[in-house]
């Protein structure tokens, strides 16, 4: 931003009032005393319609009322010559005009409406400060000229609830905006450094009830130290993302790492070296060949983030399963279909200590999932030969091609 060019607004509006003042009151020196109050109220109306608001203690809504009931008070006093209002009415109205526009469009809404309709009142009412003392002009006149006035109070009171309206927007946008990348932040923050984190968890609290030897106590420390450095990978990535955020325009997208379905083998391979369970994987099981590049970037990203939050979820509440399946391939249609199951229904030979909270990784992804178009279920494990409910536990996801996303 040119902070040179936003130092120099202010001086250029007050620069602007001061030629307006001074080229409304400039014929006021030759004019009848009653031609004074005209251009006063001339000159008063186009500093209120100029000048930035706050002033001080004085608002806008303050300013814009005094100026209205000023203006309405001169035409019930104002019994000078007719033809002197013809001079200065030109201006007054242009300025109540603009101050009609700047209230319905800046004022909140509680105030728009009360003070618009006492700024229209007096731009509309302006023109009787002539037909009421002009001698040739009586009420027909007078309806006759409030009638054309309401044309331009209309379009002044148009153009500003347009532009409120196109504000209010813009408002909205940025705030669903901001809102977006907060979340963002959050499912990375959930998804991945959750995991890592998870993982070194249990490995401490496995070696706690089950200690082998010291080549067993360097494997895990190993195992621990490399989940360690990809949390703090993912953490630095959120801070970096944190600390550009005030970089980035208000409606774009956070710089977030995208994940696809390449990367759910070392994905896996991170989860078997940790856990006792037999892990096995199928990648390109089902109809057609290997599902990469089925996707958009978008959905095979949820997909990874589908495959890691089943298996964060089978460390939390499954630590005693002994095998998990993992499953990606296509569907009939082209899309994808991800399976991941478990042969523990519960938390069977759980360490004592447990961790509260969580719980709404599955729930945000189902929503995710569903923007995609696709559907994402998780329940007990159902054995397909007898429909019974097994002891495990099953997330199923089909994410559709990426022509129907």
């Amino acid at each position: 931003m040119d902070h040179g060019a936003v130092s120099r607004r202010p001086r250029r509006r007050r620069w602007w009032c001061g030629a307006a003042v001074a080229s409304v009151l400039a014929p006021a020196a030759v004019a009848p005393p009653a031609g004074s109050v005209l251009a006063v109220m001339a000159a008063l109306a186009l500093v209120v319609a100029i000048s930035a608001w706050p002033q001080g203690r004085i608002s806008l809504a303050q300013a814009a009322g005094g100026t209205a009931l000023a203006s309405l008070a001169a035409d019930l006093a104002y019994a000078g010559t007719p033809g002197l209002v013809l001079l200065w009415a030109p201006f007054e109205s242009v300025a109540l005009l603009v101050l009609l526009y700047r209230a319905i469009r800046r004022l909140p809404r509680s105030r728009a409406a009360a003070l618009g309709a006492l700024v229209g009142a007096a731009a509309v009412a302006l023109p009787l400060r002539f037909t009421l003392h002009a001698v040739q002009t009586g009420p027909k006149e007078s309806v006759v000229m409030v009638a054309l006035a309401l044309f331009p109070a209309a379009g002044a009171t148009g153009v500003g609830l347009y532009l409120r309206s196109l504000d209010t927007r813009r408002v909205h946008a940025v705030a669903l905006a901001r809102r977006e990348q907060r979340l963002e932040l959050a499912r990375d923050l959930h998804d991945f450094v959750a995991h890592e984190v998870t993982g070194i968890v249990l490995e401490a609290q496995a070696a706690q009830l089950d200690g082998d030897g010291p080549g067993n106590d360097r494997a895990l420390l190993e195992r621990i130290e490399q989940a360690g450095l990809r949390a703090l990978d993912s953490m630095d990535r959120t801070v970096q993302t944190l600390r550009e955020a005030g970089d980035r325009a208000p409606l774009e997208p956070p710089p977030t790492r995208h994940h696809g379905l390449a990367d759910l083998p070392e994905l896996v391979a991170r989860f078997a070296a940790m856990t006792p369970a037999r892990v096995d994987v199928r990648i390109g099981a089902g109809e057609g060949a290997e599902p990469a590049g089925a996707l958009s970037r978008e959905a095979e990203d949820t997909a990874y983030r589908v495959v890691l939050e089943a298996l964060t979820n089978v460390r939390r509440h499954a630590p005693g399963a002994t095998r998990v399946m993992v499953t990606a391939g296509r569907s009939p249609d082209g899309g994808l279909r991800i399976s991941v199951a478990d042969d523990a229904g519960g938390p069977q030979g759980a360490p004592a200590a447990t961790r509260r909270g969580g719980g709404t990784g599955l729930v945000a992804l189902a929503e995710r999932v569903r923007a995609l178009g696709g559907a994402l279920e998780a329940g007990p494990a159902v054995a397909e030969e007898t429909g019974e409910r097994g002891p495990g536990w099953r997330v199923n996801c089909l994410l559709p091609p990426a022509a129907r996303q």
